[in-house]
């Protein structure tokens, strides 16, 4: 009786014990921001969530890019901005993003929608974040024939907008794109915030100085200039 009493408190205590898990390390290493992230947290041109996750998988919303490209772009700094106020019924001035809504429009980077709605909730599309990114970088006019041979090695362009495919082949040929292996855009997939800290990323590296030209040994120094 007592050894069955005994066998019943065992598995009480066994059920009820806490159970521990170990994330095997590429999983746990997986949780951990990318360089790309860190990288653009550390430039504050984004942000991490009041709980310090950055959480790379949601979407970007309308009201979030432009809060992003005048960071990035520092399109305060625009002569345009000294325009009047637009009149946008769905953002009233205590709208969190009411600023740089404003910006955004005034200086051409975004546009509304009929009746001035700008819908600073709706999701944007990997198109639409590339090609209001590449207005805020200044789109190259390529000519039409160029643009497709710029797009002609990515299998999925022909789902890319024609209104997108100028801004695209910009964000292209200067290396601000990433890519599946098979050379895929998916352009009409939502932006996420990831997408979108690896765009800033490679644009934070052409900003950023590059290194001073080694002196060659043997080689005067060239004269300095007055």
């Amino acid at each position: 009786m007592h050894k069955f009493i005994s066998t019943l408190s065992l598995v009480f205590l066994l059920q009820n014990l806490p159970i521990i898990y170990v994330l095997p390390v590429a999983q746990a290493a997986a949780s951990e921001p990318s360089e790309a992230i860190q990288q653009v947290v550390a430039a504050k041109w984004m942000t991490n969530s009041a709980d310090g996750n950055f959480y790379a998988e949601r979407l970007i919303n309308r009201a979030e890019l432009a809060a992003i490209m005048v960071k990035v772009f520092r399109l305060d700094k625009r002569q345009a901005v000294s325009k009047e106020n637009v009149v946008v019924p769905d953002v009233p001035p205590s709208h969190w993003a009411f600023n740089d809504i404003q910006i955004a429009l005034k200086t051409d980077i975004m546009k509304g929608y009929r009746g001035n709605l700008f819908f600073p909730n709706q999701k944007v599309t990997k198109a639409e974040a590339l090609a209001i990114f590449a207005q805020a970088y200044g789109v190259f006019q390529f000519p039409d024939e160029t643009v497709k041979d710029i797009l002609a090695s990515h299998p999925d362009a022909a789902s890319i907008p024609s209104w997108a495919r100028q801004a695209i082949a910009t964000v292209i040929t200067e290396g601000f794109l990433t890519t599946d292996a098979q050379g895929n855009i998916f352009p009409l997939l939502p932006m996420t915030r990831g997408d979108m800290a690896d765009v800033l990323s490679k644009y934070l590296q052409r900003q950023q100085k590059q290194p001073d030209t080694p002196v060659v040994p043997g080689v005067p120094d060239s004269p300095q200039s007055p």
